[in-house]
């Protein structure tokens, strides 16, 4: 943009927000240009946007249209994949402002939440009044409810209770036409019209900005039992997977660590764990009382029957959540390590174990150290990719790695990304796992609810 655009574009948006509601010095237009997603590309910003309402959103949302100016929505930037980074000459519009429980409903165990609230903080809020809010990425203290909606994240309890968008009743948004609507609804079932809401559920800020979230809640569950075993495989680890699913025991969690990234965490916080295993499970069960003591007993006896090195169950709960602690701590130990390529491959429970076995031989056939944490009981893999800073030829054999761990799950019957999204990192990816015509169909919604192609131009599609 030339100057005399961008100073009247700055106006517009300095008259839609209070004071300190835009900002465009370079240094704060630096800090937000960018997620995590190291290896994606990130343009500068004329702007950075912070609204407090969803009038204020719509009103910035409009003044953008107005000038043909990209919008790139962003909560925490905490995206693995390139979802919020900024485009040159657009605007990063920030909910980080907007963080506030609006209410929590007791009967109808729900709870209508502003975008930039955590995760972490929305659980604290529902717990006080003995509810809970099941989704729990590893970002969870500061990764945001708007963001989530956003990629559909998942995390640790997804393998039994599922992701984001199985408990988005509602969402307000702003349109890429500027409209400020609502979309879904609060009762139990409701069939009124086609399901825009979890049109708008993954949608990376394709399709708009969403400005307030209304969640379902469950009642506080009972305590966690954790059962961990040890293995001198992946493959082993997998078939354990496999044989807890066999047994047809639905754990609230099922978590793997590889021994790359086991090494990596006792480098950073001497845990001891690679002295012990090369491939570590944790699994938790949280049915009631003999249901639950059940369920604990028969993840043991799949893990040993699977040929664990050493398994048992934790009758300490200290040392348990240490354990999980270490799992949540995994992509931070590994980034010690170099720069992180992250994947977020999801295949079939059954194929879980070749999966892990394809991506120990892309490390070996491009020579990288690859760290993989799962989410085994529901097959989503995160494998990362590292890469030695400062070697182009160690990041080309990354970026190949990267496509064939992709292509590997393909294979298998699996999607490119599980929890992430799209962004900019896994477009190819995309167009490989959608037919074209699919491909076309989504583009069309995008154009539709997007005219302009102002919305986060560039993610997801390109």
């Amino acid at each position: 943009m030339t100057a005399e655009p961008t100073t009247s574009l700055l106006a517009d948006l300095r008259a839609a927000l209070p004071d300190g509601g835009v900002l465009d010095d370079p240094a704060a237009t630096e800090r937000y240009r960018r997620d995590e997603a190291a290896w994606a590309h990130a343009g500068l910003p004329v702007a950075v946007v912070r609204p407090t309402s969803p009038e204020q959103v719509r009103d910035v949302v409009r003044a953008c249209l107005r000038h043909g100016v990209p919008v790139v929505p962003r909560g925490a930037g905490s995206g693995l994949a390139g979802g919020a980074n900024a485009v040159d000459g657009g605007v990063v519009l920030s909910t980080e402002a907007m963080t506030s429980v609006l209410r929590v409903d007791t009967l109808e165990r729900s709870a209508v939440v502003q975008p930039g609230l955590t995760s972490d903080a929305l659980r604290a809020a529902v717990a006080e009044v003995g509810l809970w809010y099941p989704p729990d990425p590893a970002s969870s203290s500061w990764s945001t409810i708007g963001g989530n909606v956003a990629t559909d994240a998942g995390g640790l309890c997804c393998v039994k209770y599922g992701v984001t968008r199985d408990y988005v009743l509602g969402l307000q948004v702003v349109t890429g036409t500027g409209e400020l609507v609502r979309l879904g609804r609060r009762t139990a079932k409701g069939v009124a019209g086609m399901d825009l809401c979890s049109l708008f559920v993954g949608s990376e800020g394709t399709l708009g900005v969403v400005t307030e979230v209304t969640l379902r809640l469950r009642p506080a569950r009972p305590a966690e039992q954790t059962v961990v075993g040890h293995f001198d495989s992946v493959a082993a680890a997998g078939a354990a997977v496999a044989a807890v699913a066999a047994a047809g025991v639905v754990p609230s969690a099922l978590e793997l660590m590889d021994r790359q990234c086991l090494l990596a965490i006792d480098a950073w916080k001497a845990t001891g764990m690679a002295e012990e295993a090369d491939t570590v499970l944790l699994a938790r069960v949280d049915a009631a009382g003999a249901a639950g003591q059940a369920e604990a007993e028969a993840v043991l006896a799949a893990f040993t029957g699977a040929g664990a090195s050493w398994a048992d169950r934790s009758s300490d709960p200290d040392e348990a959540e240490a354990l999980f602690e270490a799992r949540r701590l995994a992509h931070t130990a590994v980034e010690r390590l170099g720069p992180v390529l992250t994947e977020d491959v999801c295949v079939p429970t059954a194929a879980v174990a070749e999966m892990l076995v394809r991506v120990q031989a892309a490390a070996r056939e491009h020579d990288l150290v690859v760290a993989t944490v799962a989410h085994a009981g529901d097959g989503n893999l995160h494998p990362f990719i590292v890469v030695p800073a400062g070697d182009p030829d160690a990041r080309a054999r990354g970026e190949r790695a990267f496509e064939q761990i992709m292509d590997d799950a393909l294979a298998l019957g699996g999607t490119v990304t599980g929890e992430h999204g799209v962004g900019l990192l896994k477009r190819a990816g995309l167009a490989r796992e959608l037919d074209g015509p699919v491909l076309a169909m989504q583009r069309a919604v995008k154009a539709a609810l997007d005219p302009q192609g102002l919305m986060n131009p560039g993610k997801v599609y390109g």
